[in-house]
């Protein structure tokens, strides 16, 4: 009787055991991640390396299958797809979407504004994530920022661009919404590629100039083979944010551990992803100097007059949409609240020193 007793109790103990293993196994989420960076761009390594880190950190509860850009959709389909679910996740840089919503722009980069610390401060401390979450919510997705880019290379081509005067006329690749009207104020005219086609624009003339990214972004890209100038710095994008984009019921169905692990790997990709950025763009100057790109710097009369164009372009977008205001309006207010100490600690400040910003009661006016 005893010996029974005892074999079904073993028999029920290995039930529960066997029960609670199926749970474990069944809790397990499977989804499928693609991003807007094709495998030639090296922006890819930031979103390989947040997966990476969630597939470790939460292997058991989440696997992330990452698919490269352009292998299960045009990039440019990647947030409509999302948005609806056909895939959980996908890897982007916000200003793809400003056509959408022009308050996208200044989650992705600002001219002649943010550099990488100021977005990591602001994302961080300063409001910046609430935001994300603010406009992405409206597409029924969640956002973690967790790619930062310092200051990017700035116009490459074959004729030089030495000063402002230079940008007259000129047909120039760039990227975003607030940086193609600043442009245009300068005398350029602005010219919509994707980065991929931007090596043949350069080599056949359909473009005088362009950029794309960074250094270490653009070098690896072949643009040294095509390209006999650069102009810099790049204060068309000052700094650049990369993130993912998660439809909001794949991100409800996990649990709040695990939410919490996916948030972790954005935190140490973000931090990982600007010293890597910063490294790359070091060695990528150096191939660029080493093939005989010749490097122009725009003086500081040329940025002040810039600075003066970005902060007229940032009101007028401000006014055209109360959404926009607030993103720029929270930018502005971090920048003056961070100088009572960034100021006084020059030069060891991690900050730009600015004392020409856009207005505070002008973008208030817009909201």
């Amino acid at each position: 009787m005893k010996m029974k007793t005892k074999f079904v109790l073993s028999g029920l103990a290995a039930g529960i055991a066997l029960a609670a293993f199926s749970t474990n196994a069944q809790a397990q989420e499977r989804w499928t991640m693609t991003t807007t960076w094709t495998d030639n761009i090296a922006l890819i390594e930031i979103d390989r390396h947040w997966v990476n880190l969630v597939n470790k950190l939460a292997g058991d509860e989440l696997e992330i299958e990452f698919r490269s850009g352009g292998t299960l959709m045009p990039p440019t389909e990647v947030f409509d797809a999302t948005e609806t679910g056909s895939i959980e996740a996908s890897g982007d840089w916000p200003g793809y979407w400003a056509g959408r919503d022009s308050a996208f722009s200044p989650l992705a980069t600002t001219t002649s504004l943010f550099n990488g610390v100021d977005y990591l401060n602001w994302i961080q401390q300063w409001g910046g994530w609430d935001l994300y979450q603010e406009i992405y919510g409206d597409y029924n997705m969640v956002y973690l920022p967790y790619g930062i880019t310092n200051n990017e290379s700035g116009f490459m081509g074959r004729t030089p661009i030495e000063s402002l005067a230079d940008l007259e006329g000129k047909r120039i690749r760039l990227a975003g919404r607030d940086q193609g009207r600043v442009l245009e104020e300068l005398g350029g005219s602005q010219v919509t590629l994707a980065g991929g086609e931007l090596y043949q624009a350069i080599e056949r003339g359909v473009v005088d100039a362009g950029e794309f990214s960074t250094p270490g972004v653009d070098y690896p890209l072949g643009f040294a083979e095509v390209v006999e100038h650069w102009s810099v710095p790049g204060w068309h994008q000052s700094a650049s944010v990369f993130g993912v984009m998660i439809n909001k019921d794949a991100w409800d169905a996990l649990s709040e551990e695990t939410q919490e692990k996916l948030k972790i790997a954005a935190d140490a990709t973000m931090a990982w992803s600007l010293a890597w950025s910063e490294r790359g763009s070091t060695e990528g100057t150096e191939q660029f100097i080493d093939a005989g790109v010749e490097i122009h710097q725009f003086s500081d009369e040329d940025l002040e007059r810039i600075q003066e164009m970005t902060n007229e372009v940032i009101l007028r977008g401000a006014c055209e949409n109360p959404l926009h205001a607030k993103v720029y309006h929270s930018m502005v207010s971090y920048l003056e609240h961070y100088a009572t100490w960034r100021d006084i600690s020059v030069p060891y400040n991690m900050s730009r020193t600015m004392d020409n910003l856009p207005s505070l009661e002008e973008l208030e006016a817009c909201l």
